[in-house]
């Protein structure tokens, strides 16, 4: 199974894609989707929605994983992350490939066991369960993998019922 994860954001999109084989997991490859902090919102938007598909496209993914979004203190940078995340759901949407959601709760108790691990934890572990030698950068990227991986485990579980988004 190829899993796809995503980490939403407007200026960076991080995307990682992991191959499991039998409960082994195997980095693809990683990366970001950047767009200019000058650039109008719409076109910021058609930039991330065009990338994401073609990388779709390119990758054929099995599965697609997205952080859910968990903003508290800059209401005003959460809501323009929310417009990029809504273009990701889209992209996903059109591509037919099934779409599943995870908080970062989820994310870091899937790969480095416990809920509350800081990011260098959570780092330090999907170097492992990669095998790589060293951590994934940039962060965004890293997370994307985190939340591939978050997948990866949750839907090999028997315990996994979730329906995609």
């Amino acid at each position: 199974m190829r899993i796809l994860g995503i980490d939403p954001g407007i200026a960076t999109v991080g995307f990682g894609v992991v191959d499991v084989n039998r409960g082994a997991f195997a980095e693809v490859t990683h990366g970001v989707i950047t767009t200019p902090a000058k650039v109008p919102l719409t076109r910021r938007l058609d930039s991330i929605y065009g990338d994401l598909t073609t990388l779709i496209s390119d990758l054929k993914p099995d599965a697609i994983s997205i952080e859910e979004l968990f903003f508290a203190a800059n209401v005003k940078t959460g809501i323009s992350v929310a417009h990029g995340r809504g273009v990701i759901l889209l992209a996903c949407f059109r591509s037919g490939i099934p779409a599943y959601e995870y908080t970062p709760l989820q994310v870091k108790q899937s790969v480095a066991g416990y809920g509350l691990a800081d990011k260098h934890q959570v780092q330090e572990m999907v170097k492992r369960l990669l095998n790589l030698t060293r951590i994934p950068r940039p962060d965004d990227a890293a997370d994307a993998l985190a939340i591939a991986l978050c997948h990866a485990r949750a839907s090999t579980s028997l315990m996994f019922t979730e329906e995609p988004i």
